[in-house]
């Protein structure tokens, strides 16, 4: 069976920091490219950042680069982002989805598995 399993969210204030983790079990993760996605209230979804071990070079969304970085574990079959300096805009919940490796980062119609994701919350 696929899985996908987020964690990590919660509330902060703005400027904090969480980490998100994502688990993924029932495929083999060295073919898929995992992302990350957010979806606000009243807001379509929007792909955040993704990862890669065919090329290595991490995806991240305008609004968030330097801010968030993204890494895996392999060996644990594991993906994380880390987010700093968090604003009441980051607010979503955020989703992992994986795509195979061919499929162009931070678009959501190739992925072929999504988690059930994790609210994050950031007040003013």
């Amino acid at each position: 069976e696929v899985q996908l399993v987020e964690s990590g969210g919660g509330l902060v204030q703005a400027g904090g920091s969480l980490k998100l983790s994502c688990i993924a079990s029932g495929f083999t993760f060295d073919d898929y490219m995992i992302c990350w996605f957010r979806q606000a209230p009243g807001k379509e979804r929007e792909g955040v950042s993704c990862t890669s071990s065919s090329d290595g070079i991490p995806y991240y969304v305008a609004s968030v680069k330097g801010r968030f970085t993204i890494s895996s574990d392999n060996a644990k079959n594991t993906v994380f982002l880390q987010m700093n300096d968090l604003k009441p805009d980051d607010t979503a919940v955020y989703y992992c989805g994986a795509a195979p490796n061919e499929v162009k980062a931070g678009l959501d119609d190739g992925i072929h598995y999504w988690g059930k994701g994790t609210l994050v919350t950031v007040s003013s």
